[in-house]
């Protein structure tokens, strides 16, 4: 990504973050998104980049669905329908593109890289996500920390973005 449309996406990051909180917030969502551009634009591995268009459509999606019960949209299968929708918005395009499966030497364990960090990113931030509110149970509703969610959501993300830097540097 360049730095050009970079900068605009942060400035519409910053202004939509403003808004009340919900279950999963602007906040992370655009946390999610500025770590995609960021290091799309420092020409990071597909691999890290995948966890975090991974934990993107995650965060996107819940963010999305908590949105539309807000308004009282809600019929059978929004859950599924909604992440389905997103995946195939973003992964179409990467498809019919040559962005992913159209290289046969940019694969991690014979998957292709961006495929396979979007799978990951998605199930360890989900993972994070659920962590959080089972510890917030747990704790009368409570937070334990100050943002305490963001830390424990993000830290799967950041932990596997440091393994596959690893893994993949050639």
């Amino acid at each position: 990504m360049k730095l050009k449309y970079l900068i605009p996406s942060t400035v519409i990051a910053v202004l939509l973050s403003t808004t009340k909180a919900l279950a999963f917030c602007p906040v992370c969502t655009f946390a999610v998104a500025g770590g995609v551009g960021l290091s799309r634009y420092l020409g990071v591995d597909d691999t890290i980049t995948g966890l975090w268009i991974g934990a993107f459509l995650v965060s996107s999606s819940v963010w999305t669905i908590n949105y539309l019960a807000k308004k009282k949209v809600n019929f059978i299968g929004i859950k599924i329908l909604i992440p389905v929708a997103f995946y195939t918005l973003l992964i179409g395009p990467f498809y019919r593109y040559g962005i992913i499966i159209h290289h046969h030497l940019n694969k991690i364990w014979g998957i292709d890289k961006l495929i396979f960090g979007i799978a990951v990113g998605s199930i360890f931030f989900l993972a994070g996500m659920l962590l959080y509110e089972w510890l917030k149970k747990r704790n009368k509703g409570r937070a334990h920390f100050h943002f305490e969610k963001i830390v424990i959501v993000l830290a799967p993300i950041i932990i596997l973005s440091g393994l596959f830097y690893f893994l993949t540097r050639g």
